[in-house]
């Protein structure tokens, strides 16, 4: 089993996460292109989102965490504070700096499933009170003498189970409807069936890291892995061989695919991630303080039209497409990180609005 100590490239993994993110915001935003017509992009959408929620899921575990009633509501708090105060906070700012009328605008966004960009910290809310309330049910059921030995495990790949079921529906409009239900979309309950499965399966990956790595470090999985990768996000990007509701199946396979090779590539070249380097000490910076960036990072997006224009008339070009992103996307980042290093002079605003405590100053 992991030991609690952070690992470098893991926090790097999530720091190329969050540039990815901001990617794709410059290139729908700044470049007001559709993503799907550029093949980086749509190559990066089909696991940038999920692999984010890999991440927090693999996170989320608490070896030693006692849950019982105090400890779980304790935690709850902080999640509560952390997520959705400075959620509300920016998000409400930025809607009064961009988005004109202001009322119409806070109700096309509280309305819309994705919040006026600003979804994934309420969503990621609702995954860890799920998997919260998961572990103190059955931490309750195990004060029945006939569930003593119930495996939280176990009741983790049940729920993962019922959690890919709902992701699958998604996909299948013809046969299931509720997503489609103003209730489900103004809570953005479907982004949370959307990714749930994700961060169940990172939760379990880490829950059983020892034998995670012995696949990864398998010539036989890791290989099948990469041609399984390739096969579906080809079919899905470009050869369309599958029709209905078969034609998610490619890109769930690319998904988990795209997740295990993203988790070996980092996870393999640690050293290249580490602190004394400088890719890894930027990269890991980036990962420590996502929710800075993701917050923050609105305010800062360029206005390029003429860029993503150029694309258009200019299809094909996967390397420029990711490097004008990913270099205008690193930018953005940079003037996000300063502004929370403002915003964070203040202690009441790095605690509510970063979740950070000011650490207590000595009398002298």
């Amino acid at each position: 089993m992991m030991n609690k100590q952070r690992l470098p490239w893991l926090d790097a993994l999530r720091g190329f996460t969050m540039l990815l993110v901001v990617a794709n915001h410059v290139y729908l935003v700044s470049f007001n292109a559709n993503s799907k017509y550029s093949m980086f992009m749509s190559l990066c959408l089909l696991f940038r989102m999920p692999l984010f929620f890999y991440i927090s899921g693999f996170l989320a575990y608490k070896a030693t965490f006692s849950w019982n009633l105090t400890d779980t509501w304790q935690l709850v708090r902080k999640k509560l504070r952390v997520q959705m105060v400075p959620t509300l906070v920016l998000m409400t700012a930025y809607i009064a700096l961009f988005r004109k009328p202001f009322w119409d605008a806070m109700e096309t966004a509280w309305l819309s499933p994705t919040k006026g960009g600003y979804w994934f910290t309420m969503v990621l809310l609702e995954m860890l009170l799920a998997y919260y309330a998961v572990n103190f049910i059955t931490e309750r059921l195990r004060r029945i003498p006939a569930l003593k030995r119930l495996n939280t495990d176990w009741v983790l790949v049940g729920v993962w189970a019922v959690a890919f079921f709902g992701y699958a529906t998604l996909y299948m409009p013809s046969w299931f409807r509720w997503q489609k239900d103003i209730v489900w979309q103004a809570s953005s309950l479907t982004e949370f069936v959307r990714y749930f499965h994700c961060f169940l399966f990172g939760n379990l990956c880490r829950r059983h890291w020892d034998g995670f790595c012995r696949l990864l470090d398998a010539r036989g999985p890791f290989l099948l892995a990469i041609v399984v990768a390739f096969i579906g996000a080809v079919d899905y990007l470009h050869w369309h061989t599958l029709r209905l509701q078969w034609a998610n199946l490619p890109r769930t396979l690319a998904i988990y695919s795209l997740l295990v090779i993203c988790v070996a590539f980092f996870r393999y070249y640690a050293d290249w991630f580490a602190s004394d380097k400088k890719v890894g000490k930027a990269l890991q910076y980036v990962g420590v303080r996502t929710l800075d960036v993701y917050l923050l990072h609105y305010f800062f997006l360029p206005h390029m039209p003429e860029v993503g224009a150029w694309f258009r008339s200019h299809p094909q070009n996967f390397a420029l497409e990711g490097t004008a992103a990913l270099a205008v996307a690193a930018l953005v980042t940079a003037f996000a990180l300063l502004a929370s290093q403002v915003l964070r002079i203040s202690p009441l605003l790095k605690k509510w609005l970063f979740g950070r405590e000011q650490p207590p100053t000595i009398a002298r």
